[in-house]
């Protein structure tokens, strides 16, 4: 039998083998710390190796012990006992069963494993009048506060979660330099620290600095940043920087979160407990949504993986109507000049040719080198697709042994003729001149950020 000592070297080294393992198939270091969290907790609960653990140590831990705990943290631990089981049962079966005479076998079963099934929150946001109410009485406060840096930086942080939906770590984590003033009409954010998979890790993405959140951040860049004495010439400074000056230089996220919740109780108490940076997430969506947005442009916006999760966010109220982000009615269809509309002939065109499945045509151009998908031929088939390459284009035309003109007849009948007026000169129509530089000032006296 083996020695205490020499039990507890082989779980040591059973767990750091775990940790590299999970690293080597590229999970980043927070999932890997929670599942060792996670084991240590049922680990101290079981109080020996957790290789000893049976189906009815399990079921008084989940059915006792956590029973109360949320669905999400009952998953996410029986999650990292199996796959802590898997990899002694993958690594370790025979050092074990040598070691200790024990075959491994994962306590976890149909029977006792918690469901991993959680229904998503609904958060249904404050209406644009509230959200209003809540930002004048803020700004007000600006005016007479004791710190003024701090409750600025505050101020535009929780600006930035409801006029372009950023998290509040990936705000606290903005360099001055992310500020890319000279990317289109507005500017935009290179928010370097999305959030990610459990595997791919945070998700880089650009954020345009639309709904008036430009003029937000243009007066807290040159009228705030200054006074909190950073040098804006040293690489990395902080955009939103800690007035300590301690650590990594940064504001922690939960004063953001706390600032929040104390301007929410003095200006807007209904929602006091209530109004998260995460709800204000859920407002931006839905305003830009009603606003006129495009559902995959909100959902890049917000940095989702899948527009179901986009779709969650967006509450709209019985008699709201969507809008124009401008304000203006929706505008008629118009063609780029010198360009009509174009009648889509494929099926017609391969029927010519004794073609009368998509199968078949598929099969066909991919004996000349084009492999088309399932999805995309059936959409070129059964409908007129919104864009095709031209390389493409020849390559069917040369399947069929047709012309493009059989394929694609235009239909200049259909032309909506635009109604605009001629573009002002020096101005080129779609294109804006680049915002200027915003360059922090020094210390100075303070200003209201504009409303």
């Amino acid at each position: 039998m083996p020695t205490p000592e020499e039990l507890e070297d082989f779980e040591t080294n059973v767990l750091a083998g775990f940790v590299l393992a999970r690293a080597s198939a590229g999970l980043t270091d927070g999932t890997v710390q929670g599942d060792i969290g996670h084991l240590e907790k049922v680990r101290d609960w079981f109080g020996r190796p957790l290789w000893e653990m049976e189906p009815p140590d399990v079921d008084a831990y989940f059915g006792k012990v956590i029973r109360a705990a949320s669905p999400s943290l009952r998953a996410g631990r029986a999650g990292a006992i199996s796959v802590f089981f898997d990899f002694l049962e993958m690594r370790h079966r025979a050092a074990l069963h040598q070691l200790t005479g024990r075959l491994v076998e994962c306590p976890l079963d149909e029977m006792n494993r918690p469901r991993a099934t959680v229904t998503p929150q609904l958060r249904i946001p404050p209406s644009g009048d509230e959200i209003e109410q809540l930002f004048t009485g803020w700004r007000d406060d600006l005016a007479t506060c004791r710190k003024f840096a701090p409750v600025a930086r505050n101020y535009t942080v929780a600006r930035l979660s409801a006029d372009v939906g950023l998290r509040i770590n990936e705000a606290r984590m903005l360099d001055l330099d992310d500020v890319r003033w000279d990317l289109g009409r507005f500017g935009k954010l290179n928010v370097r620290f999305g959030k990610g998979s459990h595997r791919s890790g945070p998700k880089q993405r650009m954020v345009p600095l639309i709904n008036s959140a430009d003029r937000s951040l243009r007066w807290y860049v040159e009228d705030v940043w200054g006074q909190f004495g950073a040098d804006p010439m040293i690489p990395g400074a902080a955009l939103f920087p800690s007035e300590r000056r301690t650590g990594s230089g940064r504001a922690g996220a939960e004063v953001f979160r706390t600032a929040l919740a104390e301007a929410t109780a003095r200006h807007l108490p209904a929602w006091a407990g209530k109004l998260t940076p995460h709800v204000l997430r859920h407002f931006c969506a839905s305003q830009l949504y009603l606003s006129g947005m495009d559902l995959i442009a909100v959902q890049e916006l917000l940095g989702h993986t899948w527009i179901a999760t986009t779709m969650r966010y967006i509450t709209r109220a019985p008699h709201a109507h969507r809008r124009r982000l401008d304000g203006r009615p929706p505008a008629r269809r118009v063609p780029v000049e010198g360009t009509n509309p174009m009648k889509w002939n494929l099926r017609l065109a391969a029927a010519h040719r004794g073609i009368w499945k998509a199968s078949e045509l598929q099969r066909l151009l991919a004996d000349h080198g084009l492999v088309i998908s399932a999805g995309k031929m059936s959409g070129l088939w059964s409908s007129t697709p919104a864009s095709i390459k031209l390389s493409d284009l020849e390559v069917i035309c040369v399947a069929l042994g047709c012309e493009i003109t059989e394929i694609m007849t235009p239909e200049p009948e259909n032309v909506i003729r635009s109604t605009a007026t001629e573009t002002p000169a020096g101005k080129t129509a779609g294109h804006s001149a680049p915002s200027p530089a915003v360059i922090p000032r020094s210390r100075g006296a303070r200003s209201l950020p504009p409303r």
